[in-house]
């Protein structure tokens, strides 16, 4: 199998490892300029990996997503429209489209796959990889558990025997809007838990990860999506990956941003936070946590949102 991944940062090396680790045809794409790719290019590896022989690093974009069956995308989130507008300019229609990347699309409001299709990629060729896990992990084989969902069940077995391998056991996930939202909050809920990790309040991480599996789960469902998947892979399963690691950006991010220290990795919970509270408000679902983390990236006191979220209205937990 042909598989390109279209990005080469710390995710997107992971990737490329993983397929040909497992057996496939590997290509990995990045920008002729970037920095990423100008490392790779230049020594071979990054802090993460080697790169496999086997894997085929190239900056022509066209005869990356040309010459292959499968391509992977692996980018931040708000840069996924500019480059399928790229993409669509080429021989694309028989690919198949897997985004491994987590977020929504600040500008719209819009799901990742939502995104894909309004940019031309047909419905049922556009599937997502998400799920808990780091690449330091897997590079050391310690294996996790990740899932696959699509709009097209059909499409959604077939990526996962494509996948499979002795690091990752697969699920079937079956609620696209649900493993979207829920896989794009959990960094949301990562940059919140740093936030407490730098406040000196870590045991205050349970409270964390139960209250914001309820207001994510309250967002799936007014979206349409089935409430259990925010207690599914893509979110509450990533957690022990965002929530507890010091691998994780936006954990370190949001443990750096109480300090007042700058933090130079990308964060994708940062957009993901702005654009979550606008699809919230639109759709009438409270997310105080989100709000509340929206007024800190705002400049607002942190210590002066946890006494507001503590005297917020007694409620059941389970309304």
């Amino acid at each position: 199998m042909n598989i390109t991944v279209l990005g080469c940062g710390r995710w997107g090396s992971f990737l490329a490892w993983y397929n040909a680790q497992i057996g496939h045809s590997v290509t990995m794409f990045g920008r002729a300029d970037g920095k990423s790719f100008l490392e790779l290019k230049n020594t071979g590896k990054n802090k993460w990996v080697t790169l496999d022989p086997r894997i085929k690093l190239s900056s022509d974009l066209k005869s990356a997503v040309e010459g292959a069956d499968i391509v992977i995308i692996s980018i931040s989130a708000q840069q996924l429209r500019t480059l399928l507008k790229e993409v669509v300019k080429l021989d694309y229609k028989q690919k198949t489209f897997v985004l491994c990347m987590k977020g929504i699309e600040v500008s719209s409001g819009k799901r990742l796959t939502e995104v894909a299709i309004e940019s031309g990629i047909a419905k049922d060729k556009v599937a997502v990889w998400v799920g808990p896990g780091h690449i330091q992990e897997f590079t050391k084989n310690k294996p996790n558990a990740m899932v696959i969902d699509s709009y097209d069940p059909v499409l959604t077995d077939r990526l996962i025997d494509i996948f499979k391998g002795p690091l990752i056991r697969f699920y079937h996930g079956s609620d696209i809007i649900g493993t979207e939202i829920g896989a794009a909050t959990k960094n949301i809920m990562g940059i919140l838990a740093g936030g407490l990790d730098g406040l000196g309040l870590t045991t205050m991480k349970g409270a964390l990860m139960s209250r914001g599996a309820r207001e994510v789960a309250r967002l799936i469902k007014a979206l349409g999506g089935s409430e259990l998947s925010a207690y599914g892979l893509c979110h509450l399963g990533d957690y022990e990956a965002t929530l507890f690691s010091e691998n994780s950006h936006n954990r370190k991010f949001g443990e750096t941003l109480v300090k007042g220290v700058k933090f130079d990795h990308l964060a994708e919970g940062v957009a993901t936070a702005h654009a979550v509270a606008a699809l919230a408000k639109k759709v009438g679902v409270e997310v105080p946590l989100t709000d509340g983390l929206c007024d800190v990236l705002n400049g607002a006191d942190v210590k002066d949102l946890m006494d507001r979220l503590f005297a917020r209205e007694i409620k059941k937990e389970f309304e």
